[in-house]
């Protein structure tokens, strides 16, 4: 009998993927073991919780679970929790996964018994031209850094992935997700993961895909909250977790400081300019090497500039924040996503 299989899946108004991503669920070819899905809603009011219901009636092993207080740790909490199963994989909502996901899942912990989580990459689905343009520069190194699970790349351990599948002993040896955090749960839990000795294995065979946020102003501010949170999770280990989360800060940081010096100095000027020409020269061969249409290069370069000035202006507030005033952070105003 093979490994038995929980999925957790916080989700909140998801009337228009969630089904697609239960459908992509229940036709796994994993038939080794069972598969439970928990899906830990934040009491949705457009419909979503009636689609989950009717496929918990017909399928026994979809299970809804109350999320009154709609954040995303608490989700997958409340989900681990309800769960027995040998091995918890952790989804999102505008998810839908290959057919074989949950087998290459199974295999990858197999064959690497070192490895407490395994991960694979996300494809993108573009429902839109914004959208397509969007998940170009999501899926470019210049724009998200050495984040495998979006770029692709060979097997090999890393830091983190997304829609980790994680070994259920896990959470019984470091704990479960980290419930004070907004954003940032799943590399910081990770982060407490690999700092435990065990390890995180990157697949390029494991696959799904992920719907992207169609707008500018949606993907603004969502990186503007990683990079907000990412200080308090740095914060809270005394550590830095991944040097790639400083770049995007560095380089608000010059454009800050340049563009003031520049007023005063004509040398400063001189290097600012010469700074904004590299980034630009980056940009250009990032959107390129992302294969991006001659239509869409402005776009993709417009999308590499909104990542990192999001996430570095998100850092600086929560520089300021977290550790020069010393707050405590406000969850007001979140609520479920993935």
């Amino acid at each position: 009998m093979g490994s038995s299989v929980a999925i957790v899946i916080p989700c909140l108004n998801e009337k228009a993927y969630i089904g697609r991503c239960i459908e992509s669920i229940l036709d796994q070819d994993y038939a080794e073991g069972s598969i439970d899905v928990f899906i830990a809603d934040g009491m949705s009011d457009d419909g979503t919780r009636e689609i989950i219901g009717s496929y918990s009636k017909e399928h026994p092993n979809v299970h809804l679970v109350d999320n009154p207080i709609k954040h995303t740790p608490v989700a997958l909490n409340l989900g681990i929790k309800a769960s027995t199963s040998d091995v918890v994989i952790i989804l999102g909502a505008h998810a839908e996964l290959y057919e074989n996901f949950v087998s290459k899942n199974i295999e990858a912990l197999e064959v690497h018994p070192d490895a407490g989580c395994v991960g694979g990459v996300i494809e993108n689905v573009n429902e839109n031209e914004t959208a397509a343009i969007i998940g170009r520069a999501m899926a470019s190194p210049f724009g998200v850094g050495n984040a495998r699970f979006r770029t692709g790349g060979k097997a090999a351990y890393v830091d983190t992935v997304a829609f980790g599948a994680y070994r259920k002993e896990v959470f019984e040896q470091i704990g479960l997700f980290d419930e004070e955090l907004v954003r940032n749960q799943d590399d910081e839990f990770n982060y407490r993961l690999t700092s435990s000795g065990s390890k995180v294995w990157f697949d390029p065979k494991i696959r799904s895909k992920y719907y992207v946020r169609s707008s500018y102003s949606k993907l603004f501010k969502q990186y503007r909250q990683y990079g907000y949170w990412k200080v308090y999770v740095n914060k809270k280990h005394g550590a830095v977790t991944s040097i790639r989360q400083l770049i995007p800060f560095f380089f608000v940081a010059f454009l800050m400081v340049g563009s003031l010096l520049s007023i005063f100095f004509p040398l400063a000027r001189n290097a600012f300019g010469f700074g904004l020409v590299l980034w630009f020269i980056g940009a250009m061969i990032g959107a390129l090497w992302a294969q991006s249409r001659s239509a869409q290069i402005g776009g993709v370069i417009a999308s590499f500039f909104l990542l990192h000035v999001s996430y570095g202006l998100g850092y600086a507030k929560g520089l300021l924040d977290f550790l020069i005033l010393g707050r405590k952070p406000a969850r007001s105003g979140y609520r479920t996503t993935r």
